[in-house]
């Protein structure tokens, strides 16, 4: 059995700003990554205002009370790299470099946390006036749905983290989701059994690395995964009504308990982030025991579920992070030279999954596809084409399955597979079939031209010859080699230089079309006027009269 976490012993100061979401806010900003609106806006227009726009948005003057409220910073690769500190296509390997690094968490006293700075308890709690939103058109309710709820499971004694949607039910209770299954609510159901209510807390307000620990799943208390995904250790909060530890950086923090009557009151419908809506259902009602925030709190919000615009959600980008890590490492465990992963951010970041290779062996692609399929559940479909191919590019994962594939002997299908529990197509069932796409040229084929994918030449301008003769007696060169070997800004010339060669029965041409220079005995196998035309390996002729040969 995993073990709870250890506390280290507290550091006499932390940096509490580093990984603060206003901080991370204003590093976004640096980057040109959000548009900021001073103007007064209401709550009501909060979601179309961020549905409107690929950056993340701060909202200065938000609803009645004036709130500052930010939406959607983890909706783009470029955020999510901001939030590990490195480029974007470095994300996955900082990923893993992160997660094999393990951090402890501390413990700092209540008056050092920043998110103790105002406090409010009994009666003093009013959650009428933090900015819930309506979100979608058929929603059930107005939602703030960037809480990270910590929980303790009294049979293990670790924390339980996981990321869930609140929506505004009164002033001091909040409607909860709590019908996925997941340790959450397997650890309520069971506090349920006993007649117990379960403590809970929800940090409102994270570091976009806070989402990615709470969404992923360790052999470990779970509170351990901040700490490490942030590459450092985490300053931990003891709640102030409840016995529960909290990120003491977070902006802020909502105490509280589900109570022991169960599954009582409908919550829903919501936008799920399949770009669909979960259905109305019947969940636990979570009342709230304090709120605690720094004091100058910035509010948060995802943009989440919207649907045509699901690569700019918060939610569709991090699932898509996560999985290319994990299929990374799958597809380093059976082939030699796995080169690129792209997981499809419209298809939740999970289902869709491209893969470039360097094939090194009979067989790469299909052990790519079981490998994949094998490590992570929620893959549904796969597509392996050759590393040439550019696998964040749809107009050339188009063009390979134009032209490198056959369904016949292309397409792998594995049927009564798990699948990922919110696929609607499964229609509720746990189990559905996966498609694997091998779109990669057949092993072994020889690499000619006829393989290649054409784009144009990057020409140097630097001669290393000085004639169109010496360049093809150096070695055989295509056409666009030969005007950068002589240094020709144009080409015609090399094209006229070519024909005094042809003319006098020394210019050959290999099969992928490249021209070389026959001399001495060879020039007796050039093709002269008349001669048959016979194309296989070499295949020197002159072209004067080539037309009458034909």
């Amino acid at each position: 059995m995993a073990k709870a976490a250890k506390l280290k012993p507290s550091r006499t100061k932390f940096d509490f700003e580093k990984f603060r979401l206003r901080t991370f806010v204003d590093k976004l900003i640096d980057m040109d990554e959000v548009d900021i609106h001073d103007e007064p806006v209401d709550l009501a227009d909060v979601s179309e205002i961020a549905e409107a726009t690929d950056k993340a948005v701060l909202y200065r003057d938000a609803g009645p009370e004036h709130s500052e409220l930010v939406s959607s910073v983890a909706g783009g690769r470029r955020r999510l790299a901001a939030a590990f500190g490195v480029e974007p296509s470095q994300v996955t390997d900082a990923y893993w470099a992160r997660v094999a690094n393990r951090q402890p968490v501390a413990e700092v006293p209540s008056k050092d946390a920043p998110v103790h700075e105002v406090v409010m308890t009994g009666d003093d709690v009013d959650l009428s006036v933090l900015p819930f939103h309506p979100h979608h058109e058929f929603d059930g309710g107005t939602y703030l749905t960037s809480g990270i709820d910590y929980a303790l499971d009294p049979e293990t004694g670790m924390t339980n983290v996981g990321c869930r949607r609140l929506s505004l039910r009164s002033k001091n209770t909040l409607a909860f989701n709590l019908t996925a299954p997941s340790d959450l609510r397997r650890i309520y159901l069971k506090s349920v059994e006993r007649g117990e209510r379960l403590q809970v807390s929800f940090a409102v307000g994270s570091h976009p690395l806070d989402f990615m620990a709470a969404s992923g799943r360790i052999p470990a208390d779970e509170i351990t995964l901040i700490g490490t995904l942030r590459g450092e250790p985490v300053p931990l909060v003891r709640c102030l009504t409840n016995d529960l530890r909290v990120p003491a950086d977070v902006e802020m923090v909502l105490e509280g308990y589900f109570d022991e009557h169960g599954y009582r009151e409908p919550e829903g419908p919501y936008g799920e982030y399949m770009g669909l809506y979960g259905p109305m259902h019947m969940d636990p009602v979570f009342h709230v025991t304090a709120v605690t925030q720094r004091k100058d709190v910035l509010h948060q919000t995802l943009l989440h579920g919207s649907g045509g615009i699901l690569d700019r959600t918060d939610s569709g980008n991090m699932n898509a992070l996560r999985t290319e890590a994990s299929v990374m490492k799958a597809m380093r465990s059976v082939i030699r030279q796995p080169v690129a992963v792209c997981a499809m951010i419209n298809s939740g970041g999970c289902q869709n999954v491209r893969v470039s290779i360097k094939q090194t062996a009979p067989g790469d692609p299909r052990k790519v596809i079981n490998a994949i399929f094998a490590a992570v559940m929620n893959v549904k479909h796969v597509f392996v084409v050759d590393e040439d191919i550019d696998v964040f590019n749809s107009e050339a994962i188009d063009w390979a399955m134009s032209t490198r594939f056959q369904a016949d002997k292309d397409l792998v299908v594995l049927e009564d597979m798990f699948g990922m529990k919110m696929d609607p197509s499964l229609d509720g069932k746990l189990l559905g079939t996966k498609c694997g796409f091998d779109l990669t040229v057949p092993f072994g084929r020889r690499n000619s031209v006829d393989t290649r994918v054409p784009k144009a030449h990057k020409f140097s301008g630097k001669a290393r010859y000085q004639t169109v003769r010496q360049a093809i007696e150096a070695k055989p060169m295509y056409f666009a080699e030969l005007i950068d070997a002589v240094g020709s800004k144009d080409g015609r010339e090399v094209a006229l230089a070519l024909n005094e060669i042809r003319d006098e029965g020394k210019l050959a041409r290999l099969e992928d079309g490249q021209y070389s220079l026959v001399e001495g005995d060879e020039a007796e196998l050039v093709r002269r006027p008349g001669d048959p035309v016979e194309i296989t390996g070499i295949a020197p002729w002159n072209f004067r009269q080539d037309a009458q040969g034909r």
